[in-house]
């Protein structure tokens, strides 16, 4: 029998620009912690931005550390059960949304298949999860890299409600 697996750390960004954004983003945050071998350890403020290459009201967006025994494929299909579950559909590229959910890192991972890149491609050229990541881990963020995004307009509302 082998020994089990010991928790990574794991950062995951949360996003929605449809319904209830705010409400929304709670629900996903606990459904996250509910899910068997993830632990919510932090979740940052929420923050506002605008779309960006698209259109439709702005979103809101926060960003998650958790704590998981899964591997990063089994964390994949549980981030994806939970935007299904809660109405995510995906009409076309960068459509509004009801939820989105981004696995960012994986502990020290670097993850190149067909269904997933990890870390997050695009992550350091989004103002809406570099400044998030930033407030609840620093050291994940450089200074160099919030200033490749400082021209992105994003908005702190305040504390995200766990």
């Amino acid at each position: 029998m082998s020994a089990p697996r010991a928790d990574v750390a794991a950062f995951v960004a949360l996003g929605a620009n449809l319904g209830d954004a705010a409400q929304t983003l709670r629900d996903a945050l606990k459904a996250l912690d509910a899910v068997a071998g993830v632990r919510v350890v932090r979740a940052s403020s929420l923050y506002c931005t605008a779309p960006i290459d698209s259109s439709g009201p702005d979103y809101l967006n926060a960003v998650a550390e958790i704590a998981t025994a899964l591997t990063a494929p089994a964390l994949l299909d549980a981030l994806q059960a939970i935007e299904h579950a809660a109405g995510r559909e995906r009409p076309y590229r960068n459509a509004p949304r009801t939820l989105d959910l981004d696995l960012l890192c994986y502990g020290e991972a670097r993850i190149d298949s067909a269904r997933l890149t990890v870390p997050h491609p695009r992550m350091h050229q989004r103002a809406f999860v570099l400044v998030p990541l930033a407030e609840i881990a620093p050291s994940r963020v450089s200074a160099d890299a919030l200033a490749s995004v400082a021209d992105q307009a994003i908005e702190k509302l305040g504390t995200f409600l766990r």
